[in-house]
């Protein structure tokens, strides 16, 4: 058990931690959870030791061992198999003593301890995690120098769960991972044999991987039982009810305070009023609660989308050096319409063929073929280095509308998500999301028919996220995305591209299919195997699901109906509300505000039906597919 009381930390002198209290239970996995400098990692360093707690204190269970991934990666000589079994300190340290020990009593409490601790799989285990992370058997047993600074961040990873700490701390694992890699971490931090603390703003690995989450909001931590999806209708029900009890408060002082200002004065009245005083010193108050909202992002719309295909490649074959093609074979064709996702591990050459879709890249053979007039929006992540420190959002705006008053220039800055108050920040003072909401509006600046997004989310919270799907689903040109953001990709696209052993080919399975192709493909080396009794082949098997899939087909259809249902329910709830906050339609057109109400309270009603069905069908969907 972790247990947390009266917690109060400082970074600089700013309160991000005051009087904070949470427990979590032994085994736990947590999903720490809020905005960007509400203070997640501020918390994780309190808890390390690494930062001192104003006042408070983290109670942490005796010789509990704290595991978290290390700032800096290996870039040693090493390989690194070496540098993940190296993590094992009490293995390393043992089997050391072994080379030496002559007592044999010694001798055989050292052999015994290396049973208990199972270190003659320890080879096995670390091959496996690493694997899962996207290293081949040659990759593992190369040195840690001859990898770049993202692939070395892996490495510290494996060597951290290799080492299975007590608690285990992950900050944000999935920033330097690609889908394939977040899908085996889901998995691996789902099957965590001990506590597990991970800051995240992947939904769906707190919806798969964590059993609770710790809301870190107005200097406070809130324990909530569930993943993600059930935070936020926990959350959203408790502020409900948290508005509702400050409105009847509020109408109960405002009574009172009537009366008191009315009669206090009057003498045959004062000592009523002097009561009234009293019960309304007793009563306190109900805090507000804090809206938070996000800056919207938005995409400008393609004044003309061209005829389709806006993009036709023909045995295509691309690559950096001449005769060594990374890609080949490639026979594709890109409507106006379609939505992309390109799927395969790092490496494989997702962003070699979106820089040849954008003409970052050319054909070393074969033929490409652009619409007249395509214009193309990209983003790539590497972009972010690209800023000018110094110069702020308006003027690297300014320098492509030179010609344009300021209002519009500022007004261009607001259109991209960046509050008022950025718009004269120098770039290198921007936080991550502020740089990159500002990379993807200069992307997108000319309007393209194509927008091409490479791994936009690494620097973007939950909010912006949803932004970011919003603004991808109102937009109206072609879309090819590449993201370790699962919901992401299910939000925004309706094609799957597989880019595998060097070429770029249709994957016709969901994602669902894939993420069950990445996890299997990552058990543990040492997991059972299949039972004698189980005559079926691996082969046999992988037919039998996929017949299980294709017969559940039209049961997984009805599910995404009513997720694309409680999308635009849930839009339409959004609108209304900002309706009716505004005072000045009661005033004007109380009959209109009558109707948005209605129109509000059947939109909550639909989807609540919505949301009840969504769970009793997904429930059917994954009983009849474990069955």
């Amino acid at each position: 058990m972790i247990t947390i009381t009266d917690l109060s930390a400082r970074i600089a002198g700013r309160l991000l931690l005051d009087n904070a209290s949470v427990t979590l239970p032994a085994g736990a996995k947590a999903g720490l959870v809020g905005r960007n400098g509400a203070g997640k990692s501020t918390l994780f360093r309190v808890i390390t030791g690494d930062l001192a707690a104003e006042s408070g204190s983290v109670t942490i269970p005796r010789n509990a061992r704290i595991g978290q991934v290390a700032q800096e990666a290996p870039g040693t000589e090493d390989s690194l198999i070496s540098i993940v079994l190296a993590a094992d300190k009490e293995r390393t340290a043992l089997l050391d003593e072994a080379e030496t020990a002559s007592d044999p009593h010694r001798i055989a409490e050292i052999q015994m301890r290396l049973v208990d601790i199972d270190a003659h799989s320890a080879e096995a285990r670390a091959a496996s995690i690493l694997s899962g992370l996207g290293f081949d058997h040659d990759a593992q047993h190369r040195p840690a120098s001859s990898f770049s600074g993202g692939w070395r961040m892996r490495v510290a990873l494996a060597s951290v769960l290799f080492a299975e700490p007590d608690l285990l701390l992950l900050d944000e694992p999935t920033n330097y991972l690609d889908l394939e890699g977040t899908m085996w971490l889901e998995d691996y931090v789902r099957r965590y044999p001990h506590t597990v603390i991970i800051i995240s703003h992947d939904r769906d690995l707190l919806n798969n991987a964590v059993n609770s989450i710790v809301h870190l909001d107005q200097k406070k931590l809130t324990f909530y039982r569930g993943g993600y999806d059930q935070f936020e209708r926990q959350k959203a029900e408790a502020d409900e009810l948290q508005m509702k009890a400050k409105a009847k408060s509020d109408a109960a002082r405002k009574h009172i305070q009537s009366y008191i200002d009315r009669f206090r004065y009057k003498a045959s009245k004062a000592r009523q009023a002097q009561s009234r005083i009293k019960a309304l010193e007793r009563m306190g108050t109900v805090s507000a609660v804090v809206e938070d909202h996000v800056q919207p992002i938005t995409f400008p719309e393609p004044e003309k989308q061209p005829a389709s295909p806006i993009v036709a490649i023909s045995k295509g074959a691309v690559g950096y050096a001449p005769g060594k093609p990374i890609l080949k074979n490639i026979g594709l064709r890109i409507d106006n319409d379609d939505r992309i996702a390109l799927l395969g591990s790092n490496g494989n050459g997702k962003s070699t063929f979106a820089k040849l879709v954008s003409g970052r890249l050319e054909l070393e053979s074969g033929e490409i073929k652009l619409a007249p007039s395509l214009k193309i929006g990209f983003f790539a992540q590497h972009q972010l280095d690209d800023l000018i420190p110094n110069e702020s959002p308006v003027d690297h705006v300014r320098r492509l509308m030179p010609e344009a008053p300021e209002a519009k220039v500022r007004a261009r800055v607001a259109q991209m998500g960046l509050a008022t108050e950025k718009m004269n920040t120098a770039a290198k003072d921007l936080s991550g999301g502020e740089k990159a909401r500002l990379l993807m509006g200069l992307a997108a600046f000319h309007a393209p028919n194509l927008l091409i997004l490479d791994e936009p989310t690494n620097h973007l919270d939950i909010d912006s996220r949803r932004a970011l799907i919003e603004a991808l689903n109102d937009y109206n040109g072609a879309v090819i995305l590449i993201s370790h953001d699962r919901h992401l990709i299910e939000a925004t696209v309706d094609r799957l591209w597989l880019v595998n052993e060097g070429t770029v080919k249709t994957f016709e399975g969901d994602l669902e299919e894939y993420r069950d192709l990445i996890v299997s493909a990552g058990r543990k080396k040492d997991e059972k195997a299949q039972a004698p009794d189980e005559p079926a082949s691996k082969a046999d098997q992988r037919k039998v699901n996929a017949e299980k899939r294709a017969s559940l087909a039209p049961l997984r259809k009805k599910i995404n109906e009513i997720e694309s249902l409680t999308a635009k329910l849930e839009k339409q709830i959004q609108a209304l509300d900002k309706e009716l906050a505004d005072p000045a339609l009661y005033d004007k057109s109380p009959a209109k505000a009558a109707q948005k109400a209605k129109e509000r309270s059947d939109a909550a009603a639909k989807l609540a039906a919505a949301e009840e069905e969504w769970l009793m069908l997904s429930s059917d969907y994954e009983e009849a597919m474990a069955g």
